[in-house]
């Protein structure tokens, strides 16, 4: 199981050549397996980023949503009280993006390596990561 930062999930559904090769093996593994956990919050993300035009997709968000759902063995993951703890505490080191804070969280509790670019992120020793 791995959980994938919101960039991935993009890039993952409409600009696969950006993902690196491990990246890649990782989602094909996982999607044949014990699946792959979302955030919550990378559903309100990619929302926003659609509302301000920051990504262009052809079909309504839900549309959108619903496709990449249905291509993945996806599992959405709430933001528990535990992931919001977390969120809050050391992972203010790490990025002070709220987003990233809870998917950092999520993944860590989860026991699930984060699939993400994000070089602050890939730095951190207290998240494991595959890029």
């Amino acid at each position: 199981m791995i959980t994938l930062d919101t960039h991935i999930i993009i890039w993952n559904a409409i600009k696969p050549e950006h993902l690196s090769k491990k990246a890649k093996n990782a989602i094909d593994t996982a999607n044949k397996t014990d699946g792959i956990i979302i955030s919550d919050i990378s559903l309100w993300e990619i929302a926003m980023l659609i509302s301000k035009n920051r990504l262009e997709i052809e079909i309504p968000y839900l549309d959108f949503i619903g496709l990449i759902k249905a291509a993945n063995n996806f599992q959405i993951k709430e933001i528990t009280p535990e992931i919001a703890e977390l969120s809050t505490k050391y992972l203010s080191e790490i990025n002070l993006d709220l987003a990233d804070r809870i998917i950092s969280a999520t993944s860590i509790l989860s026991n699930a390596p984060l699939v993400t670019a994000d070089s602050n992120l890939r730095k951190s020793k207290k998240i494991k990561t595959i890029w």
